[in-house]
């Protein structure tokens, strides 16, 4: 019963620190996207040419997550012009209000229009904390295989958006479009859902559009 009673009391005191975060991020007119997925899904890989695009329209900001190293900060860093820091969970296999404060204040957002969060590689613990973000993204692989959505339904339940990554693969998987949709929306009838490629480009203005839209509305 104790263990019951301090889970529920972590989880309420990290969405009253999101909800503040949140209000703050508004008032700067700062849009913050919290980027999810399983390792190797294509989060950076994605926000590459996605920050690229969006750069020619907002002041960017990338804040990359993870246990202990930095490659994926490196990688924004070298190929993008986008502001960069580098968050180390020390161990955890999320990020949670706080900790995502504390990248916003090292990242300086009140000078920037949209801030990306790459969260680290895991389709549990990341759903289950707000991280005071505006809008939850994830991305879904085409290798991963379209049962994912029965697997960890409230990683689908809790993002507005999904994103069916390495659609350029799919001829050598076993993926069906339309059942993953159909689960996807059972579970989270208003998600957006997107079928993009990374590496070929497919879906990816799309996706910009939606984002842009998303920060005018934030703004509005």
């Amino acid at each position: 019963m104790k263990v019951i009673e301090v889970k529920r009391s972590i989880f309420e005191n990290n969405d009253k620190d999101a909800a503040s975060l949140r209000e703050q991020l508004k008032g700067e007119k700062t849009f913050l996207l919290n980027l999810m997925s399983s390792p190797g899904s294509g989060k950076t890989s994605t926000l590459v040419p996605t920050v690229n695009e969006l750069l020619k329209d907002y002041r960017v900001g990338v804040m990359e997550a993870d246990i202990d190293s930095d490659v994926d900060a490196w990688t924004i860093a070298d190929r993008t012009k986008a502001k960069v820091v580098q968050l180390h969970t020390g161990g955890m296999c999320h990020l949670d209000a706080g900790m995502t404060r504390q990248g916003v204040e090292n990242l300086d957002t009140a000078d920037l229009d949209l801030v990306f969060l790459e969260n680290v590689g895991n389709l549990v613990c990341p759903a289950e904390f707000d991280t005071g973000a505006a809008k939850n993204m994830m991305i879904l692989s085409v290798p991963e295989g379209d049962d994912k959505p029965l697997k960890y339904p409230l990683m689908f339940t809790v993002s507005d958006v999904v994103l069916i990554n390495k659609m350029d693969t799919k001829s050598v998987f076993d993926f069906d479009d339309q059942a993953v949709q159909e689960r996807i929306l059972k579970l989270n009838p208003q998600a957006k859902i997107f079928f993009i490629s990374a590496k070929t480009g497919e879906g990816m203005d799309a996706v910009c559009d939606w984002l842009r839209q998303q920060v005018r509305d934030w703004n509005a």
